[in-house]
């Protein structure tokens, strides 16, 4: 499971930064695309607003690969 961390005094990241972030798509169109398509899961159940807010702790997983969120 690969991990992403939270920018200093950010307390949330959007589903489509993370996405960005993690290196799992090159643009925010990418990954809008993806999420609407259900393609995306968070927390186990498909995920289909790429505004869906991710906190400390919680996964999301694309394909084969899952990322954790953490501060």
């Amino acid at each position: 499971m690969e991990s992403i961390s939270l920018r200093e005094g950010e307390e949330f990241i959007k589903l489509g930064q993370a996405m960005k972030k993690a290196g799992l798509e090159e643009s925010g169109v990418d990954a809008k695309m993806d999420i609407q398509d259900g393609l995306v899961k968070v927390n186990g159940e498909v995920e289909t607003r790429r505004g869906r807010k991710l906190y400390d702790g919680d996964v999301f997983e694309y394909g084969e690969v899952q990322v954790k969120i953490s501060k």
